[in-house]
Order: structure tokens, then sequence, then C-alpha cells
């Protein structure tokens, strides 16, 4: 709900003009251009509130946009976007970059089939020069815009929004040791919002305004004044928590600048006129890279996501009233809590058993394992590269390490996996969490290729869970199997509703199981697909035809025993899974073909994700888009039936 917008002296007179919120009037940041600094402070508060009731009715990542309020308004009005490329790190944040690049009346499509993406996308508009969804790619993709300007193309200043828990990872380093190298004007805005600065106020607040807006000297002299312009206290606040955030490296001196960057801060990411006067300052004076430390609060001006755990991180629909959010109550419990739970239940009677993830123990359900064995768990931080490594070198150490992490996310450590995991033949665990469409994070998150990637390497084995019994048996037979790498994925959401086990059994090393028997077409289904693989063949055996379900449960090793017995009892054999092209059905078909069964007695067609991504929506509705319901397969299996009836009259 928008509260009203109280009146402010307007650079442009006239009794309309003050009655109208000032948000009203900017539709994209050239709008703002007329705006003075009250009235941009007085925005960035409209603002808020468009962001809380949008999200209020949509759901999404809430805490980090109004953190970054104050600094998307101040960073719009100060540079020439989108002729000045502003590049958003992930993309959690970018709520209120939408709301002023002409979609604050799509606003409410957020995240929703047909909608605006839950992160910056090319596609969607102008002013998101570079799609996000995975951290740490701003300042690479900043530099890649800085050296196309400097040669010419028709782009301007560039300007990377990273976090503190982003700027972690190893390519943010790369990219800033590369740019620092290079030396080029570029701007970094270090988005700090786990350590806060005593705002500073009054005549402090003042002075510091004043310093940067000062016309005389340069960047570096400003930057260096700027600790000692601190009364005593706020002086010294300033430089813990400028070592603390950046490292310190030598007397004088931050990390970043010893990386070839010009450091601007700490400085107060709520401070209007401080954030506009820091900026215009850079952008007047800088020559080579900048970096502008800019201490934020996650959920700031909206009481309920300032106090809560997460800093409403991400949150369903809530009242914007009370901030009470609306949540379904669950049918059964999430695949990821199994996990968690199973994890633990195995940790019990193994203490070699450790848990790995990338700054994500609450999303891949280790969070759970933290709590009953605190010492055996690592969060590496937005590391995956790091996190597969840390791991094969526990799993030679003697340890038995489970590696969870989304299969989207797992991408960026596969030269790890092949190199130091499979390569050496090393047990490790992955545990591959979102596998398949996720629903409103979208293309951006869908764990479309894990299958096709693993499974692709020698000593690997793959398997995939059908529902949350299964998963409890496969964290079961990863823990047992000590003969080399091991992956397992399962689905985003709540499970199947089957009674779970009271312990994991471990599964049979390449063996999968027939579930429902028939004679003329078979389902072989590897993973969370099989529910949907049943009801097609409730519609199959509606048009009189007999059907065989069976559950692959492994990828690699392929059960070969159980894909020859199905080509030889029916006449008709689909694959399904829930991943790309490439992947469990281009292997069973690899096997067919070296097997002689592709001789045309036997129909074979393949269920997969098709080649191109799928946009956010629901995952029921992804799944349909994506021509996988349980009435395509139905159709695919008769049609290719009826090719068969053809082919035996022809004979």
């Amino acid at each position: 709900m928008r509260r009203p917008t109280p009146k402010v002296q307007s650079v442009v007179s006239g009794a309309a003009r003050r009655a109208t919120p000032i948000l009203d009037r900017v539709s994209i940041p050239a709008d703002m251009k007329v705006l003075n600094d009250v009235e941009l402070s007085q925005l960035a508060d409209e603002v808020r509130q468009e962001v809380i009731a949008s999200v209020a009715t949509t759901g999404g990542h809430l805490g980090s946009s109004l953190g970054v309020v104050e600094l998307t308004v101040a960073l719009h009005a100060v540079f020439d976007t989108p002729r000045d490329k502003l590049i958003w790190d992930v993309g959690h944040q970018c709520y209120p970059h939408k709301v002023l690049t002409n979609r604050r009346h799509r606003m409410h499509t957020l995240r929703q089939e047909g909608g605006l993406s839950g992160f910056t996308k090319r596609s969607e508009s102008e002013f998101d020069p570079f799609g996000a969804a995975h951290s740490s790619t701003s300042i690479s993709a900043a530099l890649g815009f800085t050296v196309a300007r400097d040669m010419g193309e028709p782009t301007g200043d560039a300007i990377a929004v990273i976090g503190d828990g982003s700027i972690s990872a190893g390519m943010a380093y790369e990219a800033m040791n590369n740019a620092g190298d290079m030396g080029r004007r570029m701007f970094v805005i270090l988005n700090d919002n786990e350590m806060s600065i005593a705002p500073p106020v009054g005549a402090m607040s003042k002075y510091l305004s004043g310093l940067y807006a000062s016309p005389l000297g340069g960047l570096k002299e400003l930057a260096d004044g700027f600790e000692a312009a601190l009364p005593g206290p706020l002086r010294e606040h300033a430089r813990r928590a400028r070592e603390m955030v950046t490292g310190a490296v030598a007397e004088g001196s931050t990390l970043f600048e010893n990386l070839g960057f010009q450091y601007i801060g700490p400085i107060n990411g709520h401070d209007m006129p401080q954030l506009l006067s820091v900026l215009r300052a850079a952008r007047t004076r800088a020559t080579g890279p900048v970096l502008i430390h800019c201490c934020t609060t996650k959920g700031k001006g909206y009481a309920p996501a300032e106090t809560a755990p997460d800093s409403y991180h991400g949150v369903s629909k809530f009242d914007p009233l009370t901030g009470v959010q609306v949540k379904s109550k669950p049918n059964a419990p999430s695949y990821t809590a199994v996990f968690g739970n199973a994890l633990v239940d195995e940790a019990r009677r193994d203490s070699r058993i450790v848990a790995i993830t990338a700054a994500m123990p609450g999303g891949t359900g280790l969070d759970i394992f933290a709590k009953a064995h605190p010492s055996r768990m690592f969060d590496v931080g937005i590391a995956e590269q790091h996190g597969v490594t840390f791991a094969a070198g526990a799993a030679a150490g003697g340890l038995k390490p489970f590696v969870a992490i989304y299969s989207s996310f797992l991408q960026r450590g596969y030269d790890q996996i092949v190199h130091d995991v499979a390569l050496q033949n090393l047990p490790v665990r992955f545990a591959i969490d979102r596998a398949g469409l996720v629903g409103a994070d979208g293309a951006t998150h869908a764990g479309a290729f894990d299958i096709g990637y693993l499974a692709a390497l020698p000593n690997m084995v793959v398997m995939a869970a059908s529902d949350e019994a299964e998963l409890v048996h496969m964290v079961a037979t990863a823990a047992a199997y000590d003969n080399g790498p091991i992956a397992f994925r399962y689905p985003r959401g709540e499970g199947e509703g089957v009674v779970l086990p009271q312990q994991g059994v471990p599964l049979e090393i390449g063996k999968g199981v027939v579930v429902r028997e028939g004679f003329d077409v078979a389902i072989l289904s590897f993973g969370a697909h099989l529910g949907e693989s049943q009801r097609a063949a409730d519609l199959i055996e509606a048009q009189g035809l007999t059907v065989t379900v069976a559950d692959a449960r492994f990828a690699k090793p392929l059960d070969k025993a159980l894909i020859n017995q199905l080509a030889r009892k029916h006449r008709v054999l689909i694959t399904v899974e829930q991943g790309a092209q490439g992947g469990f059905g281009a292997m069973v078909l690899h096997h067919l073909a070296n097997e002689g069964w592709l001789d045309g007695t036997l129909a074979v067609r393949t269920v997969t994700l098709p080649d191109r991504f799928i946009d956010h929506a629901a995952p029921d509705a992804m799944y349909a888009d994506a021509g996988m319901t349980a009435g395509d397969i139905a159709a695919m299996a008769l049609q290719a039936a009826q090719v068969q009836r053809v082919k035996v009259n022809e004979i």
C-alpha cells in the first residue's frame, strides 16, 4: 500500500506539481534530472513503499531491495543510464531499479508467469545491460563494458553494484585484479549490509557532504582525508569497518587499493545527501577504477524486514501492514528438509561425515545439520570451486564429505569436479538440490544440465530420487559408497507425501526397479517425474494399452539388464527425466543402439526439457511449457504405438 507523499519544495513550482507524488512524475531515470536533493530523498521514500506494496502481492527478494533504495535513486540521479551501464550483481536487489526504469506498472507481475523477472534481464529492458542471478559476475561484466567504451563503442561509464557476500568469491577478485592492472575508469559500489556505521548526523553529515562536493583537489585527496575528517569514536568505528570488510594489507592502504582501485569510504548508504555528493565527486574526478564502500541495512525502512533473522531475504506474499507472510500449509515435507534430516541421521552413526555448502546452509537444508553437528558443518561462502576441491581434499584425508549445492550453482565448480574429484576417483558425495525446473526464479536457477555434465565423467555414480523416501535411501547409499564420487539429485519443493523410512537403506548401485507391469508400453523414469509417469500410464491404459513403469534410480551406471528387459517385452519405450537433452535418455539410446535394439521393432522416445530456456512460472506451468505433462507423455507413447502398428500391418 502506498502511503501519502508529503509535500516538498520542488524545483518546478505549481500547486498541481506539489500535490503529485514525486514517483508519479518519474518513469525513467531521465525524469529525475530535474529533481533537487530534497525531492530525491522523498522519491526514495516513495520507491520504498512501492517495493513493499509490490512484493506483498507477489513475494520475492524484499530485504535486499529495501537496503539499496537510496543507493538506487542516487545512482540513477547521478549517472546517465542507460548509456552508463548499471550492473547489479546477482539481482536480488534490483526491484527499486525496476520501479525507476519504466517497469513500475508491471511490478504486480514480478516473478509471475509472463511477468517481470526477479532479476535483471537484458531482454526485459535497455536499463538492464547485463543479466544476472548468479553472484560475483558484475565486476567482470563492468570491465567488459569499460573496454568496449575505450575502444569506441557508444557506451558510457560502467558501474557494478556488488554485495559483501558476493565480493568474497574468487571471480570478483580475479576481475578486480584485472581491472586494477588495466587502470581504466570504472566504478564498483561495495554494498556492505553486514557492517553498519553510526549514521553521521547534523553538522558532521553536512561536513562530509561538503568535503566531497568541494571542487578543490582530486579524488585521491578526498578519499585520503575521509577518515581523518571524522570525529574520534566515529573515525575509529569507520576504520574498523574498513579493515574488517576490505582487509587492510599495509599501513594506510586496503586490499582494494593494493589491487589498483581508488578506495572511498565507508559511507552511509541511507544518507542521500552524502551518497549524492560522493557519487557526483567520483563521477567528476575519477580517472581510473574506483571502489566506493557503501554501508546499508537489509530491509531498511520496513520494521518486519529489519528485525527478521534473514531480513526478509526471500518472502512469500505478505500483509504489508503487519509483515505476516501468507504461507500455504505443505502437504508433505520438502525434499530439502528430508535431505537435511537424513544426513543428520547418517552422521550420528558415522563420525567421518562432514557437510559442505557454498553460502546456502538454509537453502540446502544444511542448517539442520549445522544445529546437530556444528563442528562438522563448513560453509565456504560463495566459492563453489573452492568448496568442491576442499571436499576432494577432505575425502583424500579420510572423511566422508557431502557437498550440498544447487544444480545451477554446481556448474561453477565443474572443472574441479572433473579434475580434482573424478580424475582422482575421490569419494565426494554431491547432494544436488533444485534439480529440474524451479518456478519463480526461472531459467537462471533451473537444474537442467547436471545429469549430462555429471554422467559424462568416468568414475561418477549419478542417482535421482523419485520421491522423498527414495531420497533418504540415496543419502544412505552415498554415505556407504567409498569407491569414488557419487551424486544424487532432487527437486525443489515438497515431496510426494509418501511414508518416510525410519532409516535409509543403501541401494544396489546401478539397479532400477519396476513399479508397475504391463505389456505394450514401457515408461522408464529417472527422478522426480515418476509420479507424472504413473499418471501418464493411467491415460495410456484408458486407451486400451497396458503399461510398465520403472524407476531407473541410476543414470550411471545404467541398469542395462532392466533396459534390455523393457526393450524385449514392449513395443514402445519412453524415457522420462527432469533434465536437458543429452542426459539420461541419450545414455539409454546409446545403450540400445549398441545392443541392436534400434532395428525398427522397438519405438523409443525421450521426454526431456526442450532445447531452450524456460521462463519463470509455477513449476507445473513450466513443465507444461516444456511438454512434459502426463498428457504429453501419454500422447507421445500413443503416437509411437500407432507408428508401430502401421509398421506391423505393412509387414
